[in-house]
């Protein structure tokens, strides 16, 4: 059994005599006088650092494998060990060093490296650090060369195939005496700054020559001149030539611009035109215009008169400048129109009461200062213009009120208002420019084209305005009504057609602006509108759709300002027809369900009104059961909105089709053998099938929708209408719903009915409009459904034979290797080592950064320990002086307690 680690251990320390039998103290001594004791410590360290490797199997390591190439060379191979641990060691060193760098310069900005030589060495004494500085100093200054060009002391001389290299030999020529060199890059091109300076450099250049010839003009013997002397004079000379070409250059380029300057001149002269004389300065006159000055010095007094009067009447037919009208806003605006309506209200009442005005109105209001006319001045201008339409404008809200021909008086109460204000300003105009223009003109000047400007321009005719309401008798002031009831009893007698008018009247006389209380008198009044539409819808003898879309407008405008109380009233209304009436709505229902289309956005996928009016709609269309045609009727208007609210949104409404399949099976000549699809069918109690063909055709009304007594041939042009109303609603569907994926099963069973209609039986029965309407719609819902199932094509096997497997030859690897990748593709090669050498890469850094955190928590803990250990060193210290002190003044007080009891005694 071999020996332990420890017996081997012990055995190798006493072979080296590290251990074995103690020395006495006078071996010590003796020892230690011979230096024997410092020899033994070396020896000692290098046995024991020999023993630790021999110990530790972990220390070297060799090469996992030989060398790819074995190389012969006359000195032999050593074999590399490796030593991980001392080289573990030597990087935590280095780690640690470097962290003590880092903490030393914590918090430094900046700093001075100190790179004197022997600076930071120690053993070096003060005068051995100044000869060192100064051998240095004197080795950087002093390079000796062989071929050293500036020494003077060089031994011999450089020569080539025989002859001498030295610029002192006569076959040597200088470079810079040919005549032909010219310049080149930057400087053919120099400014005139440039030039100047190298005129002054180079006059001065040639002083110093003269100088210099007139200091060598003595009789002293010539010297040889030494290298530096000869590449001075060299560099000299080209200089001087450089020079000399700058200055021919500099003189031709003033030549050539001086001939610029005159070439104007020659041209003239070419083309035979005299020159020009040279004016004469005028005279200076101080505090005098230059231009007048110069008229003054002229001597043609003839030509002067001439120029004044020809001046003097352009200052004559030239317009007088008037202030222009500044910009008003939204308040001004809405306060001037809200005042020309008191006017023009007090003006009808006056004339109703038959009281006098025109003329002795007219000579009141001239009487009057200018300061009222301001006053009066409503800011009109020239009164009621030709002007272009609302389109043209770009007014296409209520809330922008232009004056209308409509909203002012007619005839007699538009011109006293405006026109008097015109004429004054008019007469007062042309009043101050005849006294300025005043004998100026003659009247044959006067009557002139070019002198008709200004006071002299021709007045053009303004077109009078229309009348004022369907009778001419409208009021222009309304009260705000607060309630519909208020509404009712202000529009009493207004004639249904000047409601707009009424309504926009109000709107202005009421404008938020005006005052703090229109604007919730104006949010009652829409409410109120809201009610009144609906009203009036339900009236028996119903009012133009042109009268209704005008309040919509205004109640579409009056919902930016107040939009939840408009939300609120529409909801109300949508609530009551919900709970009392959902399946027979009235043409009120209708008009409002319509307002909501055109007042709400219908795309929004929840929305306050327009989700609660798509679920009435939704419900008369899915639950009525039609028994009359004013069913059919409502159905088919209620489907056009549900198209309309859809129309950017395109959310499918089964309710829609549903019911056109439906209405077309009903209305039909004869019944289908077999209904398609699965759409639920309601037949009426009584047959309402077309019996006849029409002998004319008419569109759908909108009063269609109410029960009505028709005679039979009425009867089949309503019915011929529903149904023709329901293709061009089968044909907007089917272009609105084209891109869903369930086109194929919602319009397959309306083609079937339109086949069923275009048979024989049943096309008889229709009118030649409604046969062509039904070709086409039958050949574009044909032509969608193909497309629909072109897109959708269902799943399905090949139907070709089934392909064998491809089978090809196993390629075998002689040298297969399986720690390699035999990829073909180059690419994902490539891309595999660059992942792995990622890989790699990212492990080391992983590996590095983990070292020097563990450097520096160890650092960390080793500081922390530090000044734990000095802190509580100092605690201890502290906590002994004061014990020491309070023991000192403890025995001082019981001495003093003694010699007290002593004294007592």
């Amino acid at each position: 059994m071999p020996p332990s680690q420890l017996k081997r251990l012990k055995a190798s320390l006493r072979e080296q005599g590290i251990i074995g039998p103690q020395q006495s103290k006078k071996q010590k001594k003796n020892n230690a006088q011979n230096g024997v004791t410092k020899e033994k410590r070396v020896h000692r360290t290098v046995a024991l650092n020999g023993i630790r490797e021999q110990f530790n199997p972990f220390e070297f390591k060799a090469l996992s494998r030989k060398p790819k190439f074995e190389v012969t060379t006359e000195h032999a191979a050593k074999s590399v060990i490796r030593r991980p641990g001392f080289q573990k060691s030597q990087e935590e060193e280095m780690r640690r060093q470097a962290y003590l760098e880092e903490q030393q310069r914590r918090h430094k900005v900046g700093g001075i490296v100190d790179k004197r030589f022997g600076e930071n060495d120690p053993s070096m004494t003060p005068e051995e650090k100044m000869l060192e500085r100064f051998t240095r100093e004197k080795q950087l200054r002093h390079k000796r060369s062989t071929f050293d060009l500036e020494d003077e002391d060089t031994p011999g001389e450089l020569t080539h195939m025989g002859q001498s290299l030295s610029l002192d030999g006569p076959t040597l020529v200088d470079d810079f005496d040919e005549e032909d060199l010219e310049l080149s890059g930057a400087d053919d091109h120099p400014s005139d700054e440039e030039r100047q300076a190298r005129k002054r450099r180079r006059s001065e250049l040639e002083d110093e020559e003269d100088e210099d010839d007139d200091d060598d003009g003595g009789d002293r013997p010539e010297r040889k001149k030494s290298k530096q002397e000869v590449m001075k004079e060299l560099i000299a000379k080209s200089k001087l030539h450089k020079y000399e070409r700058q200055a021919a250059k500099d003189d031709d380029e003033d030549l050539r611009e001086q001939l610029d300057k005159e070439m104007p001149n020659i041209h003239e002269l070419l083309r035979g035109i005299a020159p020009k004389r040279p004016t004469v300065p005028p005279a200076d006159i101080p505090g005098m215009n230059p231009d007048r000055a110069a008229l003054l010095n002229r001597t043609d007094k003839v030509k002067f008169d001439k120029e004044y009067d020809l001046r003097l009447r352009q200052m004559a037919q030239d317009k007088r400048s008037k202030p222009t009208e500044k910009s008003k806003t939204e308040e001004q605006v809405a306060e001037e129109t809200a005042r020309k309506l008191q006017v023009l209200e007090a003006k009808r009442l006056r004339r109703m009461q038959g009281a006098p005005e025109s003329s002795d109105e007219e000579k009141e209001k001239d009487a009057e200062p200018d300061d009222e006319d301001e006053e009066d001045d409503f800011g009109l201008g020239d009164g009621i213009k030709i002007r272009p339409t609302m389109a043209e404008l770009g007014v296409e809200d209520e809330d922008d009120f232009l004056i209308d021909d409509d909203l002012v008086a007619s005839g007699s109460d538009a011109e006293s208002v405006d026109d008097f204000d015109n004429e004054k300003e008019n007469d007062l105009d042309d009043g101050e420019e005849d006294e300025f223009v005043k004998g100026l003109l003659t009247e044959e000047e006067a009557k002139r084209p070019e002198f008709l400007t200004g006071a002299n321009a021709p007045i053009q005719e303004v077109e009078e305005p229309a009348s004022n309401g369907i009778n001419g008798d409208l009021a222009y002031r309304f009260n705000c009504p607060q309630s519909h009831d208020e509404l009712l009893e202000i529009t009493k007698g207004v004639n249904i057609l000047d409601l707009p008018t009424v309504v926009q009247r109000i709107r202005a006389l009421y404008h938020p602006k005006l005052s703090g209380e229109n604007k919730g008198k104006l949010m009652k009044f829409s409410v109120s509108l809201v009610d009144h539409i609906s009203y009036l819808a339900n009236q028996e003898h119903g009012p133009p759709f042109v009268v209704l879309e005008s309040i919509i407008r205004h109640i579409h405008s009056l919902a930016k300002t107040f939009p939840v109380e408009i939300a609120n009233s529409f909801r109300r209304h949508l609530k009551g027809l919900d709970t009392s009436r959902a399946l027979s709505p009235t043409p009120g229902d209708l008009v409002l369900l319509t307002a909501v289309g055109t007042i709400f956005p219908t795309s929004d996928h929840f929305h306050q009104v327009v989700t609660p009016a798509i679920l009435t709609m939704g419900r008369y269309l899915g639950l009525k059961i039609p028994h009359i045609l004013s069913d059919f009727a409502t159905g088919a208007y209620l489907c056009t909105l549900c198209l309309q609210y859809q129309k950017l949104s395109k959310r499918y409404v089964p309710e829609v089709v549903n019911f056109i399949e439906n209405a077309l099976c009903a209305l039909a000549p004869t019944k289908l053998a077999k209904l398609p699809g699965h759409f639920p069918y309601h037949g009426p109690k009584s047959s309402l099938r077309i019996e006849s063909a029409p002998t004319s055709a008419r569109q759908l009304r909108f009063y269609d929708c109410v029960a009505q007594d028709l005679s039979e041939e009425e009867g089949e042009l309503l019915k011929a209408a529903i149904v023709e109303t329901n293709l061009r609603l089968l044909d907007s569907a089917a272009e609105t719903w084209k891109a869903k994926e369930a086109f194929t099963e919602v319009f397959v069973p309306a083609l079937e009915i339109m086949r069923h209609l275009s048979s024989k039986k049943c096309r008889s029965k229709f009118a030649e409009s409604t046969q062509k309407l039904l070709t086409k719609v039958s050949q574009k819902l044909t032509l969608l459904l193909s497309q629909a199932r072109l897109a959708r094509r269902p799943l399905e096997l090949h139907h070709h034979r089934p392909l064998a497997i491809k089978t090809s030859i196993p390629k075998f690897e002689e040298s297969f290797n399986p720690d390699r990748h035999y990829d073909p593709d180059k690419t994902r090669t490539e891309a595999a080592k660059l992942k792995k050498e990622h890989k790699r890469e990212k492990k080391g850094a992983i590996r590095e950064l983990r070292k020097d955190a563990k450097i520096l928590a160890t650092q960390s803990l080793r500081e922390k320990k530090e000044r734990d250990a000095a802190y509580e060193k100092k605690y201890k210290r502290l906590v002994a002086e004061i014990q020491g002190e309070e023991g000192r003044e403890a025995k001082a007080y019981e001495r003093e307690k003694d010699w007290r009891k002593k004294g007592k005694k």
